[in-house]
């Protein structure tokens, strides 16, 4: 079982080995959180070239790895990933290799963005084509509005937290039902749960 979390990026040094379309694909997520990526590869796709990232072009190296925060391996190659993968794991350095569950200290889940709401599908690296089977289907019931939803409730939140009161004792139930039908949206039924903050 695998512990679920979301990492804060911003600013953060991040490497990528790799420089296929799988990596760029790897890249391009990194680039939303705002990570510092470096990217090292013997080649790149063109589509490299216009991202702001660090392209370093050669083989990766012993120690490469050893001012990151976070390694993500994207080579198709078995014998540098292991080399990677023990590097990390012996610096404590956390590493992710691409299609390599074995070598992998956590693994990337289907992910749904929709502004500040992120929705999340993970088999745990068991088959991330289910994931991301899943993650298509969810994208028709998440749809583009809830970004608008997610802002108008944090400034709603924010409010609360100005008057010196908790948002724990908020029933927010009517309160997101409330914005989504005057953003037009029909909002679903669900089972009554615990009051969410």
């Amino acid at each position: 079982m695998q512990f679920p979390v979301n990492l804060k990026l911003t600013g953060r040094p991040v490497l990528v080995v790799g420089g296929g379309r799988i990596a760029y694909r790897k890249v391009e997520q990194l680039l939303a959180a705002d990570a510092e990526i470096t990217v090292i590869s013997p080649d790149f796709v063109d589509e490299f070239h216009a991202l702001p990232v660090t392209l370093v072009q050669r083989e990766y190296a012993a120690g490469d790895v050893a001012t990151f925060r976070l390694i993500i391996t994207a080579t198709g190659n078995m014998v540098v990933d292991q080399q990677i993968y023990d590097e990390c794991e012996s610096l404590g350095i956390w590493v992710n290799s691409a299609d390599d569950p074995d070598r992998c200290a956590f693994t990337l889940p289907a992910t749904l963005r929709r502004g500040a709401l992120m929705v999340t599908v993970s088999t745990g690296g068991a088959s991330p084509a289910l994931a991301s089977w899943l993650r298509s289907h969810l994208e028709l019931a998440i749809v583009p509005e809830f970004a608008d939803v997610v802002s108008r409730l944090a400034v709603e939140r924010a409010r609360i937290h100005e008057e010196g009161l908790s948002t724990e004792d908020v029933d927010w139930k009517p309160v997101i039902a409330n914005i989504m039908q005057t953003s037009g949206m029909a909002c679903p039924v669900v089972r009554e749960t615990e009051a969410v903050s």
